[in-house]
């Protein structure tokens, strides 16, 4: 920088590495430089009266320098540095005047200018100063704004780093780590400003990640939003990662697991639970015996135990939680400050272990230990309402044993101070309302007085749609309120299974694998049958379309959820081309993820699962948008009656629902009103019963030799056809006048799903000594998983294509997967020969036969004939598979595939048409699998099929599907029902009862 002539004034600092600006006008530099002299003599001697000097000689350039000035930014960092470095060590006032000037020097060099990180270096060192004599939150959170602004302008090795950028900024991260948690905005925003200061190899970047965290976790806690969670077990995992040998370690572990806790409370995934108590556990080992903070970690694993323990009910855990809480109980004497926190922990422990066994001693240590936790807690101390709950509901289990009025008063006291306490969006009012409920339902069980059934009605209402809880907890708040309405004949039972479905739907939607899905379904206890009791509470309240909506919503939610993000878009594309392109890619998103089995890398899982979330959320607001448009206001949502009406359009659909409140039937017809036909004889007992003995006869009768009577079957078949099938017969025929040989639908929930209603028969005879018709000989059945599915098979009946037939078989597997098939290669033989020449007739078979050359072939052909073993995993039913050559085609495989142009599949393999026990509700099957990829006729198998005699039933079937074809006619999948209906009669001499009424036709 040049000066005077003769004269060069080069940056000069001081001793502490502080940095002065030359001024290049002569008479101002020689101030200039007569300051910087006598600020390096004080500098060394401390002599006030140097630095007065140097003070008042950088007053003078400054005045010299009015703004405007070319110098005037220079001149006043001069002056604010001589004032940093002296006069302002001890009084804020100078301290706010120095801070000024800089502001000021900053502002007149901008982004670009050579000294702009220098500016942006003196104003955080004087924020810095001024924090360090008054820390006011505000002063750090500016320097460390700056900082972030500051480092990508001094590379390591500039000249910047070497006089001290890097000490500035460790002290803001210092200083700032040492703050508060806040889960507000703000308190966000700094805690990533600051790890935006730790990039990756940062000593504090560790601790940058837990402070974030554990801001992030806060707001969780007051708003409940799952994203804050999501990312806060990113962060946790990185931290642990960084942290191998670190003396924090044992902390960032202690909060990943609380992030983990937190988005099993919140969503209810058993692994989550899991890895906190590994996790809990994995922090204990690191505070052995002696460890000043042993108690803390005691606490925490004592309290995911007694979690895990109301969820899933292994007394060792919550013994063993307990236990811990004692040790815990024993480092927080008396004086303790966190000793009603240990007290609170150990009730709940002996309130969830007196609820397994009641052992009235467990309900009255846990109240004991209440009442101490809350005379130690003061009125504002802001865990005091989770106390308060917690001992109403005590109370109310003692009242309901002793009938003390005092005791249930007290607790809607409590409840009712505990709301009180809460704001109107924290998402513990849930709990708050639900202990509330409790109180007042107890004092109704005793007094029976109405209003307290109704208060307790309205609290379930008011827990059951707390916006900011999770699914999980409103879910069972709603179980538990559909449960207690039926009981007390409630008025508002309805209103509670609606509530469940609608909270069910968006929680299994938020679920981003299609096994995530099922595992929600099957994670609530109860919740398996309230599908079909809500249709039972929807028929005893006389509204019969309200029980066909609410069957179809509660049933099949998996295939309902993923069929969504495949529904076709011709409407849409006409009225908006561009909305209808959004919610398409954004459907092709989120069904992409729709077979991932779940990684087992679970931060990759939790990436994964947050960006579906996203994804989601991009979806539904586009959906919204949808809705908006004329005509598509119930875009995608649950059909209304009169949608589903027209799955009965080519012939009526005979829903039958096995509810424990009553068993009945609702008759679908192709016009007119909706039919319902009690079944008086039958109750959910004895549905379960029937099941459960065709599970017995069926392999017994599969032992016997062809020419043995089926003695037991046709007990059971009888029984459907006396108690089942007459009374709907009886309607059909009389009611609806449905002709001999009509098309009827068969739509089974709960346990009727393992029952052959269509082989119902009564095998009697008339006086004229000819037989009784059984169904079948009435009727030609079929079945639907769905209203929805049918209707949709329908529409995708609309477009047609030349048809190309393929056979796949595999009667021999790989070596250990299954026993040989050895009538594989005729039947194929067979179904070549009758399927017309005009079909463009493939076969695969032998090692061709792969798990990709199958998946191909179901993609590139319209009929498909599958000749192999079919195997249904009972644990999982997505793993369910056809055995092929090399690895197994799953239902997964089929259903990651979407096959508009499909028409017929004929799965010659065993359980292709079996569902899943956990969620009879939801179809999950093979045969259903197919369906949803796009075949829209499918002959599926109830139970093993012998191959030997199969090919009998092939043979009939395809000789009565293809027999019009000579005469001109074309290939008809919506003929595969009447097809098998004639081959069932057709091989009743050559194939044994329990081999004709395996196969079954779902579809059009």
């Amino acid at each position: 920088m040049a000066g005077c002539p003769g004269n060069t004034y080069p940056f000069l600092y001081n001793d502490d590495a502080g940095l002065f600006d030359s001024i290049i006008n002569c008479e101002i530099a020689r101030d200039t430089n007569v300051g910087h002299a006598q600020f390096a003599e004080y500098s060394t001697s401390k002599t006030v009266s140097h630095l007065n000097d140097a003070v008042q000689h950088f007053q003078l350039v400054l005045d010299q320098c009015p703004v405007g000035h070319p110098d005037h930014a220079s001149a006043l960092t001069n002056l604010a540095y001589a004032r940093l470095g002296g006069y302002i060590q001890n009084h804020l006032e100078d301290i706010d005047t120095t801070t000024s000037l800089f502001r000021e020097a900053l502002a007149l060099r901008p982004q670009g200018h050579p000294d702009h990180a220098l500016s942006f270096y003196n104003l955080i060192r004087a924020l810095n100063r001024r924090y360090s004599k008054e820390p006011t939150a505000v002063y750090i959170h500016e320097s460390a704004q700056l900082c972030c602004k500051l480092l990508p302008l001094c590379p390591e090795g500039t000249y910047f780093c070497s006089i001290g950028v890097d000490g500035a900024v460790n002290y803001v991260i210092g200083r700032c780590n040492n703050l508060p948690i806040h889960g507000s905005d703000e308190g966000i925003h700094l805690r990533r400003v600051v790890l935006k200061l730790c990039p990756l190899g940062h000593q504090h970047r560790p601790e940058a990640l837990d402070m974030l965290l554990q801001s992030l976790l806060a707001r969780f806690q007051q708003q409940g939003s799952i994203d804050d969670v999501d990312e806060s077990i990113q962060l946790g995992r990185e931290a642990v990662y960084l942290s191998e040998g670190h003396s924090r370690r044992d902390i960032y572990l202690s909060d990943l697991a609380f992030s983990l806790q937190s988005r099993f409370n919140h969503q209810g995934k058993p692994d989550d639970l899991n890895e906190a108590i590994s996790t809990h556990e994995e922090v204990l080992r690191l505070r052995p015996v002696g460890h000043e903070i042993r108690d803390i970690s005691l606490g925490h694993l004592g309290s995911a135990l007694s979690t895990r323990f109301n969820h899933r009910g292994v007394i060792d855990d919550i013994n063993r939680a307990i236990s811990l809480h004692r040790e815990e109980l024993t480092l927080r004497p008396s004086g303790h400050p966190r000793r009603e926190t240990t007290l609170n922990n150990l009730a709940l422990a002996f309130m969830f272990r007196y609820e397994k066994l009641h052992v009235d001693e467990d309900l009255n240590e846990a109240i004991d230990l209440y009442r101490e936790s809350l005379r130690l807690k003061r009125h504002d101390h802001p865990g005091r309402y989770v106390t308060l709950f917690n001992l109403s509901l005590a109370l109310c289990s003692r009242f309901t044993q002793t009938r003390e009025n005092e005791d249930v008063e007290e607790a809607i006291q409590l409840c009712q101070e505990s709301l009180a306490a809460l704001p109107s969006l924290h998402p513990d009012r849930h709990f708050s309302y639900m202990r509330l409920q409790e109180a007042y339902l107890s004092r109704y069980q005793v007094q029976l007085n109405p209003p307290d059934l109704s208060l307790a009605v309205e609290n379930f209402r008011l827990a059951s749609r707390h916006p900011t809880q999770g699914f999980v907890d409103r879910i069972i708040g709603a179980i538990a309120w559909a449960l207690k309405a039926e009981i007390y004949h409630h008025e508002s039972a309805l209103e509670a299974y609606q509530t469940y479905l609608e909270l069910f739907d968006s929680h299994v939607m938020m679920r981003s694998s299609i096994i995530s899905r099922r595992e929600a379904a099957t994670t609530f206890r109860g919740a398996q049958s309230l599908p079909v009791d809500a249709a039972s509470c929807a028929i005893r309240c006389d509204d019969l379309p309200q029980a066909v909506q609410l069957a179809e919503q509660g049933r099949g939610q998996q295939w309902s959820l993923a069929s969504r993000l495949r529904t076709p878009l011709e409407v849409l594309e006409s009225l908006n081309p561009n909305l209808a392109r959004s919610f398409s890619e954004l459907s092709k998103c989120l069904s992409g993820t729709q077979g991932l089995a779940g990684s087992t890398d679970r931060a990759a899982a939790d990436r994964a699962a947050t960006e579906y979330r996203g994804r989601t959320r991009q979806w539904e607001a586009v959906v919204a948008q949808i809705r908006n448009l004329q005509g598509l206001s119930r875009f995608l949502l649950p059909p209304s009656y009169e949608d589903l009406q027209a799955a009965a359009r080519q012939g009526p659909v005979v829903i039958l629902i096995a509810s424990q409140y009553s068993c009945n039937a609702i008759i679908v017809p192709t016009s007119g009103v909706l039919r319902h036909v009690p079944l008086p004889s039958v109750v959910l007992a004895d549905v379960n019963n029937l099941k459960d003995r065709f599970a017995k006869a069926i392999p017994q009768a599969s032992r016997m030799s062809p020419n043995e009577p089926r003695n037991d079957l046709i007990v059971l078949l009888r029984a459907v056809w006396d108690e089942i099938m007459l009374p709907i017969v009886n309607v059909l025929q009389h009611d609806l006048k449905l002709k001999s040989c009509s098309r009827i639908w068969l739509c089974p929930t709960a346990a009727f799903t393992s029952i052959p209603l269509h082989a119902a028969h009564p095998f009697r005879t008339k006086p004229d000594r000819s037989k009784e018709p059984c169904l079948e000989d009435l009727y030609i059945c079929s079945y639907t998983p769905t209203l929805s599915a049918l209707i949709r098979s329908r529409q995708m009946m609309k477009t047609r294509v030349t048809p190309s037939f393929v056979a796949i078989g595999q009667g021999q597997p790989g070596a250990g997967k299954s026993k040989a098939l050895l009538a594989v290669d005729s039947e194929l033989e067979l179904v070549q020969k009758l399927v017309p020449a005009t079909a463009n007739r493939t076969t695969i078979s032998g090692d061709a036969a792969t798990r990709a050359g199958a998946l191909e072939a179901l993609e590139q052909n319209t009929w498909v004939h599958l000749a192999c073993h079919g195997k249904q995993d009972h644990t999982q039913p997505y793993n369910s598979h056809f055995v092929m050559k090399d690895e197994p085609l799953t239902l997964l495989d089929i259903m990651g595939k979407d096959i508009p142009h499909a028409e017929f599949a004929f799965l010659s393999a065993c359980h292709t048409a079996v569902g899943d026990k956990e969620t009879p509700d939801e179809v999950i099957h093979l045969a259903a699998g197919l369906q949803f990829s796009g075949f829209k006729s499918v002959v599926g198998t109830l139970w093993e099929v012998d191959d030997a005699v199969a090919k009998h039933v092939v043979e009939a079937f395809y000789k009565n599907m293809f027999r019009d074809l000579k005469d001109g006619g074309v290939m008809d999948c919506t003929k595969a029902a009447w097809a098998l209906n004639r081959a069932t009669h057709a091989v009743k001499t050559k194939v044994p009862l329990e081999q004709r009424m395996v196969f079954i036709h779902i579809g059009v």
